[in-house]
């Protein structure tokens, strides 16, 4: 009876050796152009395809130079990760322990900063190259539990052959990303490995539930923080007359006075004080305030000129959107899903319908839900340049792409039909 990959998963189960066999065969066909047995699950095959096109060889282990002791704890003291340790400690080790596994915590750039569990994992660990400081980015050794959920921004479980290299092929490997709430970047991954024949199809929802509540806890500490930026912001904003309000450093609003409430201001990157033009609030005055800025708005008219929007999708997961005009220069740092958004409108500058976008993004005309509060999300720091019925850039603003050098690492997470379509037109004749 043929077996389609969810059976597969399943049975690992309960047969974790007969499903390594299957996979194997799943592996060593689908890298060699053959037809598989099966299908390899859509994540995996995904995940398979961008490994090629890094070059990553699936047959040879190299590795790359492990970061020093001093750097790694350079990198601990400096990461959000470390408010969220004690959650994943306590939610994952114990369990771990017992379980054969450990638990792997590796920052946004895929280095392992954090390895603790079963001490004789540990040392299974060693031999494959998972060590303090090792690089384990997707790009670097294929398809795996720390980089592929770093990629794809969701939890993904990585059996046996589905790991892209054959060193990594006795082993299971289950991963999750943890973002700032405070911004939506990525932060790093908690991933649970062990032996192949520990694997179990709960440790999932396990990981990532708790990489849910690592996430739950800095929101917390972040709403403490605007607290206390608050109890300083009172006095100052009731000194002051017009339009002004006190926000974090991610621009999150703490206090406002003579304007509406907005919950955040989308600052740039590099704020530094004096006079800046910022959305939606125009000319500002900046301060600095601790924790944060005073920012105070000037109601002289904004300078006028020609507009222009660069998108700049040539840094992987660095995306930004960067506007100048006659007020100046500001830039902002793009999610996944908005560098897809603004990538779509700028492929079509007559515009798109939420139904259009939605077809382009999902393949389903359908989702106009999902689309429309995505784009809500957008036009909270974007709005200004952007109209709407159909959803467009403004059409005075000059439009800029930035492409990466390969055309096939353009939004390289992305699986909306109307990127995949760009990224195959690249590999025609």
């Amino acid at each position: 009876m043929a077996l389609s990959p969810t059976d597969v998963t399943q049975l690992a189960a309960v047969d974790s050796a007969r499903a390594a066999r299957v996979l194997s065969e799943v592996r060593a066909a689908t890298l060699s152009g053959q037809r598989a047995p099966v299908a390899p699950r859509p994540v995996i095959e995904q995940s398979w395809e961008r490994t090629l096109r890094s070059g990553v060889d699936p047959d040879h282990d190299v590795r790359s130079g492990l970061l020093s002791r001093e750097e790694v704890q350079r990198r601990r003291e400096s990461t959000t990760l470390r408010q969220v340790m004690p959650v994943l400690r306590e939610g994952l080790l114990s369990v771990a322990d017992v379980a054969h596994h450990i638990m792997v915590v590796a920052d946004d750039e895929g280095r392992v900063l954090w390895r603790e569990g079963n001490s004789s994992v540990l040392r299974r660990a060693d031999g494959l190259g998972l060590a303090l400081g090792a690089d384990w980015r997707e790009s670097v050794v294929g398809t795996n539990g720390l980089g592929t959920p770093a990629v794809v921004r969701r939890p993904v479980q990585v059996f046996a052959s589905e790991h892209f290299q054959r060193s990594q092929t006795s082993w299971t490997c289950t991963g999750a990303p943890i973002t700032d709430p405070r911004d939506g970047r990525l932060i790093g991954v908690v991933d649970v490995s062990g032996p192949l024949e520990t694997m179990h199809p709960a440790t999932l929802a396990w990981v990532d539930s708790v990489a849910k509540l690592a996430e739950a806890r800095l929101r917390e500490v972040h709403l403490t923080s605007l607290e206390r930026l608050r109890a300083v912001a009172s006095p100052v904003l009731a000194r002051l007359s017009g339009r002004a309000l006190v926000v974090d450093r991610h621009g999150w609003t703490a206090a406002v006075t003579g304007m509406p409430y907005t919950n955040r201001v989308a600052l740039p990157e590099g704020l530094s004080p004096g006079r800046r033009w910022l959305p939606p609030l125009g000319l500002c005055a900046v301060e600095p305030l601790a924790g944060g800025w005073l920012l105070r708005a000037d109601d002289e008219p904004v300078p006028h000129g020609a507009t222009r929007i660069a998108l700049d999708l040539t840094r992987p997961r660095r995306w930004s959107v960067t506007v100048s005009g006659g007020a100046g220069a500001w830039s902002h740092e793009l999610s996944p899903r908005h560098a897809e958004l603004l990538y779509l409108l700028a492929l079509h500058r007559t515009g798109r319908s939420a139904a259009g976008l939605a077809e382009d993004m999902f393949g389903d005309a359908g989702r106009t839900v999902t689309v429309r509060a995505e784009m809500s999300r957008v036009r909270r720091y974007f709005g200004e340049f952007l109209e709407h019925r159909p959803y467009r850039f403004r059409e005075d603003a000059e439009v800029e792409v930035l492409l990466p050098d390969d055309p096939r690492e353009l939004l390289p997470h992305s699986t909306a039909p109307a990127v995949v379509r760009v990224r195959i037109s690249t590999d025609l004749p």
